[in-house]
């Protein structure tokens, strides 16, 4: 049981978004999720409602925000007014996917930066900090006012990975923008990096050259998330022209839209590691995919916070992710 002082005990909430996810965490903290009820009324609004008190009380609400991704965010902004308001000692929002954070500059005219409007939402909701997995871009950080914590997931893949003993292989960034995450992941298992450069037309992305000797070798695709599954096929397709043997695709969230589940089977995978950071339901989990639950990750910092301890010390010896 995980006991504090500052603000009273851990009261820990699980939103509709992630519900598996939630329960897991709880196991890990030894706690039982407390009692909530959330209703979608005939005209599609959301009402929430706590079961228990949670005055004075150390507040973590769990919802991811993937898809529905609205619905999810919508959600999860209920639920912080909702704590808010029947006075807990501090809410906490934990995030395990941020929706959106794709919309992260201005680079066309006339567009918004939709990341710093959810940021604004949920710290005007009434969030005093905020937990999240691998945003898409680390800039996403100083949207928020609030204190907060970003983590990686991937010392868990690099992890799974290791123990495969890939002695002959390359780590390759499916994207020129992910080369530092990629090369700190090849760094930790110890393997050669290689980059993908590809160019964006519109919504289509055409990979192009693999840069890196992959010839012969085992190649790991990583990346922070899979969408609609086109950089992960491009590059893929890349490889196999460039003479790789087997290839295995690495990325946190799975996000799996439309019918990419579809074209990730139809690619040469042997395999395709990912997180539980986003519900994967039955029809999208395909054979050669092998999912790693994060709960362990972020019950750990979840027990930090609420104890007043570094969130740093968990990932001392991964430095280079952020």
């Amino acid at each position: 049981m995980v006991d504090g002082e500052c603000y009273g005990q851990i009261v820990l909430y699980g939103g509709t978004g992630s519900p598996d996810l939630a329960s897991e965490i709880a196991d890990h903290l030894e706690l039982t999720l407390c009692p909530r009820e959330v209703i979608t009324f005939p005209n599609t609004n959301l009402f929430v409602r706590l079961g228990s008190s949670v005055r004075g009380q150390d507040a973590f609400i769990i919802q991811t925000t993937s898809a529905p991704t609205n619905d999810n965010l919508m959600e999860l902004l209920i639920f912080i007014e909702t704590l808010k308001r029947a006075s807990a000692g501090r809410v906490t929002a934990v995030i395990p996917y941020l929706g959106y954070a794709r919309s992260d500059k201005k680079d066309q005219p006339r567009i918004p930066i939709t990341a710093r409007l959810v940021a604004d939402m949920i710290q005007s909701a009434g969030a005093d900090r905020y937990i999240t997995l691998d945003l898409h871009a680390g800039q996403i950080q100083g949207f928020f006012s609030i204190a907060g914590d970003v983590i990686t997931a991937f010392p868990l893949l690099a992890d799974y990975l290791r123990k495969k003993d890939l002695q002959h292989a390359v780590v390759v960034a499916a994207d020129l923008g992910f080369a530092k995450k990629a090369r700190a992941f090849a760094t930790e298992l110890d393997l050669p990096v290689a980059f993908v450069e590809k160019r964006r037309v519109d919504t289509h992305t055409e990979a192009l050259t693999v840069i890196g000797d992959v010839n012969g070798m085992d190649a790991i695709i990583v990346d922070d998330e899979v969408d609609t599954g086109g950089t992960v096929c491009d590059t893929t397709s890349a490889l196999v022209e460039a003479g790789v043997r087997d290839i295995y695709a690495c990325f946190v969230h799975p996000i799996l839209s439309s019918d990419a589940a579809a074209r990730l089977r139809s690619q040469p995978i042997r395999e395709i590691v990912t997180t539980n950071s986003v519900p994967i339901p039955p029809e999208k989990r395909l054979p050669n995919m092998t999912v790693i639950s994060v709960s362990s990750l972020l019950s750990g910092v979840i027990q930090r916070v609420h104890a007043g301890r570094s969130v740093g010390e968990m990932f001392a010896p991964y430095h280079g992710y952020s």
